[in-house]
């Protein structure tokens, strides 16, 4: 039975932060799950803390944390709720009223989770009985108290890093917070802070960690990997600095890139990912197709700039997995606005589309813009760039089919039966693969695969699973 629960909704960012917050319950051996309960589950009566790493990119997500942090509550009534993350940051009083049994953390705080394992140590020591009222309040009046002074802090960013993962099979490093665009949309800068970047010699330290962890694969996440500026002797390198830097002085190790915007592609990047230990798979952030929309974003590229960016990209790396982000229904998006942004998810080949609906943030310039979108109109079109990547994806998986390929093998999920397991392959399809002999691959390990064909029904449902393969020996 668990005696910490971690809910973590949204970002890689918050999956990352949220598993390095999980090691050090571990390391100060409490028992940790990082399943939390659903509305099916019995009752946990012997969970002492919850903690929800919440999300604000929507309303839909902000709507999603109260949900999770109301049934944790019914769920886990002897337990202390601590809310984190950027819903906690931007609506902090709001969700203290949820209950005396939960404790805010605001987003930009985070990193004192790891101060919460001594403390509660102390605390079940000094008492005869647990209290998770009495907890929240001490946490509320001690360590969460001081949060002005200590927002936004460089190392404080940082200190959330761990070498092992509880619920993931492959890595992430976490090298950028925050950032100094000013979108018109987005409430995770003010979230998150402004930007800051883990320096290169840590970088490469905790690569080397990971990697002796038998780590295969490295993830690297950021808010805004653009605006990456990483200290090393005295110099800041960019992005495509610390990439070069990170070939050159290790081995045995392959990298991802999380999300990138159009501007960091230039010449010299397209020469470094050209190495194969680059995954061939590249997801832009891109929000629409029109330059009228983008400027009014306050976006720093236009249309012209991503076509250029997908197709130095696919000269570099090939027949790489390209995907993107998509706003449906910003103010002022016409019909033409919208027919721009499918012509470019088209021209460029995106086989993966993230798209989701205009959700207006509080405290955005485009919190107030007009003229609004209709609802139908913005559904409509969610429909439509959801069409086209469906059959983006199955074509693009077709067109990959009796390919051999690397990729991570991943816990086997329930159900697979035992001559299946879960992978991803270098350029980014999760396969379920099959395999002969006894010995299932390790999760995290490297393997070859050979795709047979694309999960059409899977994919239209959005589950993860998107092609069968078999194992290569």
């Amino acid at each position: 039975m668990p005696q910490i629960i971690f809910e973590t909704l949204g970002c890689r960012l918050n999956q990352i932060e949220s598993e390095s917050a999980a090691r050090f319950f571990v390391d100060a051996r409490f028992s940790v799950s990082m399943i939390p309960p659903t509305a099916a589950s019995e009752v946990l009566r012997d969970v002492l803390v919850c903690v929800v790493n919440t999300c604000a990119v929507t309303q839909k997500a902000e709507q999603k944390a109260r949900r999770e942090i109301r049934l944790l509550l019914q769920k886990c009534p002897a337990s202390s709720v601590i809310v984190t993350g950027c819903y906690a940051q931007l609506a902090a009083d709001k969700i203290a009223e949820l209950a005396p049994r939960v404790a805010v953390l605001p987003g930009l705080c985070k990193d004192k989770l790891a101060d919460v394992p001594p403390i509660l140590s102390d605390f079940i020591e000094a008492h005869e009985m647990f209290s998770a009222e009495d907890f929240s309040n001490l946490l509320e009046s001690t360590l969460f108290s001081d949060t002005k002074s200590h927002s936004g802090k460089s190392e404080a960013s940082f200190r959330l890093a761990t070498d092992t993962f509880l619920a993931h099979s492959r890595s992430s490093l976490k090298i950028q917070d925050g950032c100094d665009s000013a979108c018109s949309y987005c409430a995770i800068r003010i979230a998150r802070g402004k930007s800051v970047s883990l320096p290169v010699r840590d970088v490469l330290s905790r690569i080397a960690s990971l990697k002796a962890e038998g780590q295969n694969e490295i993830v690297f996440t950021a808010v805004n990997i653009a605006q990456y500026r990483g200290e090393y002797d005295g110099a800041y390198y960019t992005f495509a600095n610390l990439l070069e830097k990170a070939l050159d002085e290790t081995s045995g190790v392959a990298f991802r890139i999380s999300s990138m915007y159009p501007e960091l592609v230039d010449d010299r990047f397209c020469s470094i990912v050209k190495d194969e230990r680059v995954r061939p798979h590249f997801h832009l952030s891109v929000q629409s197709g029109s330059d009228a929309v983008l400027a009014a974003m306050n976006r720093s590229y236009r249309a012209d700039d991503i076509l250029r960016s997908v197709s130095m990209l696919r000269r570099a790396k090939g027949n790489a997995f390209f995907a993107c982000d998509i706003i449906a229904g910003f103010p002022g998006e016409t019909d033409e606005d919208f027919s721009k942004t499918l012509e470019l998810c088209r021209a460029c080949g995106f086989a993966y589309v993230h798209v989701f609906p205009f959700s207006p943030r509080p405290g955005t310039r485009a919190f107030s813009m007009k003229p609004k979108v209709p609802s139908a109109t913005v559904r409509e079109r969610v429909r439509l760039l959801s069409d086209f990547a469906l059959q983006s994806k199955t074509a693009y998986i077709e067109s990959i089919c009796g390919t051999t390929m690397r990729a991570i093998a991943e816990n086997a999920k329930e159900g697979d039966g035992s001559f299946h397991i879960r992978a991803v392959t270098e350029n980014f399809i999760h396969c379920k693969v099959r395999f002969s002999g006894l010995t299932a691959p390790r999760p995290g390990s490297d393997i070859r695969v050979r795709i047979l064909n694309p999960c059409t029904d899977a994919i239209r449902r959005g589950d993860e699973l998107e092609a069968e393969a078999e194992l290569v020996i």
